[in-house]
């Protein structure tokens, strides 16, 4: 079943005209954090196909659904990474790809940082690829993030940029080039980089400031050798952003923060 984008738009603002208060135990991260995954899994309808992220965010939202799934909800989910299709899995969430399903209803995932105009800084893990993939084709596309996410101005966190092996020095010459520094991920419990689902290196390429977002955006994928990185600038005119705070679960629109 499809669902038009007036219905997601009617299931925001019913959320957001019943948002509970947390209690004092929302002052955990991982509280806040299931306090936005949770609101953005009821936001999902009966016969929608659903983007799932990569995440702590957003396995809390796995979480939610496979609760709503044991109570006869039908979706189908698209995950974006495997560790994401095992979880789902587990959660008895039936599963998809964008071949079955291109265009989905809805896409929650997480981000690393999120500045007042809904732009993103992602990919902490690694699926940033996959990630923009899916809420490029979605519809409408929520992310789940406690409040240490939101910031005045992207850049406290470095720049995740998925990189082709084949072309990896090359690639960290023309990063350098844009004035940052590159550091290819090295893994934690394994010997040398960080390998992606798609068999790629992470270079994370922390700048001395990002006061134009989408430029850079732009620069980064126009490198060769550059498959995707972690800045979503593309996608604020559909993007929901659910913040799971010390107090309460806050929902902002675009409209809500930008004249």
């Amino acid at each position: 079943t499809q669902f038009p984008g007036r219905r997601i738009t009617t299931l925001i603002t019913e959320a957001r005209r019943n948002i509970p208060v947390m209690d004092k135990k929302a002052e955990a991260p991982g509280q806040a954090k299931r306090a936005a995954g949770y609101r953005a899994a009821d936001m999902v309808e009966d016969g929608m196909v659903v983007g799932l992220g990569t995440g702590s965010t957003v396995y809390f939202t796995i979480e939610r659904l496979s609760e709503r799934v044991c109570d006869g909800l039908r979706i189908t989910g698209i995950p974006t990474s495997f560790q994401t299709a095992l979880r789902a899995r587990e959660a008895h969430i039936p599963l998809a790809t964008l071949d079955d399903c291109p265009e989905p209803d809805i896409a929650i995932d997480g981000a690393d940082e999120v500045d007042p105009q809904l732009r993103l800084i992602k990919g902490r893990g690694a699926a940033l690829l996959r990630e923009k993939c899916v809420a490029a084709a979605a519809k409408h596309f929520v992310v789940v993030a406690d409040e240490q996410k939101m910031v005045t101005k992207l850049g406290t966190a470095a720049v995740p940029v998925e990189v082709l092996p084949f072309a990896v020095m090359p690639v960290l010459a023309d990063l350098r080039r844009l004035g940052c520094v590159p550091v290819i991920r090295e893994a934690v419990r394994k010997d040398g980089p960080v390998i992606t689902d798609n068999g790629n290196f992470i270079v994370d390429c922390t700048f001395p400031a990002i006061s134009d977002p989408e430029r850079l955006e732009e620069a980064l994928a126009a490198i060769p050798g550059v498959l995707e990185s972690g800045l979503f600038c593309g996608f604020v005119k559909k993007t929901t952003v659910i913040v799971g705070g010390q107090q309460k679960v806050k929902i902002l629109p675009l409209t809500d923060i930008v004249a």
